[in-house]
């Protein structure tokens, strides 16, 4: 096993990498461009969230079905979900495969809840502020699965949460190249909850971050907690940190 950096030098180390890969060219492969590729922040704000539900497994077979659902709106999310026209392209079909595991009458389930909830609130962003603002990251999470039954949405905190999370940092996250911030006002960027994959667990582990391989809530709270030691105001910026550590690990 290899030896972790000191704690001087594991904080100066994830800053730099941190500082380093929170660019552009970040967007570049990740399921982040598909929010930079619409206008409009109800636009950014329906694709984002697509994405981010679709987002598991391997990225090269993930990135062209949402890809799929942007091209089937023609650019424009929020209006295809409101028209109910995603019918036509993705029907109640359970016999029909769209990812994996999910079939067609999963993503419709999810387009129509999301259809139901734009209705009412206009946008993902009115129906959080219709809540109560701000709310911490934990409320937001929690307040995000109540419009949804579907296995694209976990409808419990039980395990991390990760592509809601994800989805989160995506909305909160300000003066960021990557994270649009539309949401910086309804929740605060202090108290969102790291992300939690494989990937993520596995860098933080061999850091010596946390020590448990779980890939539940409690570990991406204790992770959450160690790099906001180390990013008190923004501890999600750790997100690319670690991913740049990947990257340049020995």
């Amino acid at each position: 096993m290899e030896t972790s950096p000191t704690t001087k030098s594991l904080i100066n180390l994830l800053k730099e990498y941190a500082d380093y890969y929170e660019t552009a060219e970040f967007l570049k492969g990740d399921p982040s461009c598909f929010m930079h590729r619409v206008k409009g922040d109800g636009n950014q704000e329906v694709i984002a969230f697509v994405a981010a539900c679709l987002s598991y497994g391997n990225r090269k077979q993930f990135m062209p079905r949402i890809q799929q659902i942007l091209d089937y709106s023609q650019g424009e999310p929020s209006q295809w979900i409101l028209s109910g026209n995603f019918n036509s392209t993705i029907p109640d079909d359970p016999s029909r495969c769209f990812y994996r595991l999910h079939t067609f009458s999963h993503v419709n389930k999810l387009l129509s809840q999301l259809q139901t909830l734009l209705r009412e609130y206009s946008s993902i962003g009115s129906y959080l502020r219709a809540r109560h603002t701000p709310m911490t990251g934990a409320e937001a999470l929690s307040s995000l699965q109540s419009p949804f039954s579907n296995n694209l949405v976990p409808a419990t905190t039980q395990s991390c949460c990760k592509r809601l999370c994800m989805f989160l940092r995506w909305m909160v996250r300000d003066n960021s190249p990557v994270d649009l911030g539309l949401w910086a006002d309804i929740v605060d960027k202090k108290t969102l909850i790291m992300p939690l994959d494989t990937h993520v667990l596995q860098q933080a582990l061999q850091l010596g971050l946390i020590h448990s391989k779980s890939q539940s809530m409690t570990v991406a709270l204790q992770l959450t907690e160690r790099v906001r030691e180390i990013f008190p105001s923004d501890p999600l910026k750790a997100d690319y940190a670690l991913f740049g550590y990947s990257i340049n690990r020995p």
